[in-house]
This record gives C-alpha cells, structure tokens and sequence, in this order.
C-alpha cells in the first residue's frame, strides 16, 4: 500500500468522502474546505473553455451555488474534483454555446505561464507559439478539447472522466488521443519543441 492511498482508497478520496459526509451534515465549514481546495483547479478548467474571460469565475461560482444547494442529498460517485470539474466543463460549454467563442488559449495559459518574466526575443516567441497552438486548438471537436483539458488540467485519469460524463473510457481515451494526433498534425513543423 503505497503512502497516498488508505485501504485501497486514494487518501484525498477518503478526505472527499469525509467532507461531503460533513457538507451533508450542515456544516459550511466543509463546503468552505471544498471550495478552497479545488478552486484554483476549476479555474483552470474554466480559463480553458470559458469563452469569455469576465465569465471564467461566473462559471466556477455557478458550480459551487449549485453544488452547495445539493446539500443534505449529495451522493459522491467517484472523486469530488472528478465532478466539479466536468460540471465547471459543461457550465463553460453551456456559456460558450450562448454565442461566446471558446477561447483555447487558457489551456496554454493555465499550464504554461512562465514563473520569471523572458527576456524580449523569449516572450516574443512564446506569443507566437500561443497564437499557433491557439489556433490548432479551437480547430478541435468540443469532446476532444474536452477530454484534454481535463485531463491535462485537472489532472483526472480517463476512468474518471469517463465516470463522469457518462462515456466510456475507451470513448475518453480515443478522443484524447485523437485530439493530440490532430493537435500534432495541425502543429507539424509550427512549433519547435
């Protein structure tokens, strides 16, 4: 048994288990832990599929109202962060889909800010290469898009993205997969490595 799991049971599993046990029981202190906990993940999801920058913390906010009116009721299935971020995908696609562009150039953005400010010649060609695989991006089917954002993004395994979106995982990983044989085909020769 490895050190991050308890009982065969991943340890920040069972730590979402005794939230929601908490959150269940009325107490706002578990739904503020929640909150807390997977808000800057959710972020990122909505950054990369938000069309609409002023909508990105609209879209995790209009998650977190929803889930927390669950209260009393909510049964998890799965990981908490696995279903608050396929709702914070669905909520951002529903926003897109009401005549916003999504923008997949969050994707790159959430992942790849630089942590010291590049030299003039350096962040030129980072913009570039943003522009480029911007582009790539938005020319991939929503489900592609979908499945790499999440994750890349959210770091969720196939299994449970497939849990949570009602698909199967072999569904999930073949439009993963197709997603990054067509990001590669469209970047061929576009951007250096």
């Amino acid at each position: 048994m490895s050190a991050h799991e308890f009982g065969g049971e991943p340890i920040v599993w069972i730590e979402d288990r005794l939230l929601i046990r908490r959150f269940n029981a009325g107490d706002t202190q578990a739904l503020r832990r929640i909150y807390e906990k997977y808000w800057t993940d959710l972020l990122s999801v909505a950054r990369a599929l938000a069309g609409d920058p002023a909508q990105i913390e609209d879209v995790v906010q209009d998650v977190i109202v929803g889930f927390a009116s669950q209260a009393g009721r909510f049964a998890l299935k799965g990981s908490l962060k696995g279903y608050l971020a396929i709702c914070v995908a669905n909520r951002a696609r529903n926003v897109s889909r009401q005549g916003r562009q999504v923008d997949p150039e969050r994707l790159v953005r959430a992942r790849c800010e630089p942590a010291q400010q590049p030299d003039g010649s350096k962040a030129a060609e980072d913009v570039e290469q943003r522009r480029i695989l911007t582009a790539a991006l938005e020319q991939l089917p929503e489900e592609q898009r979908d499945a790499v954002v999440l994750h890349v993004l959210s770091s969720l395994p196939f299994r449970e993205i497939a849990r949570q979106t009602g698909v199967s995982i072999n569904t999930v990983q073949s439009r993963y997969r197709y997603g990054l044989q067509k990001l590669q085909t469209l970047l061929n020769g576009q951007v250096e490595p």
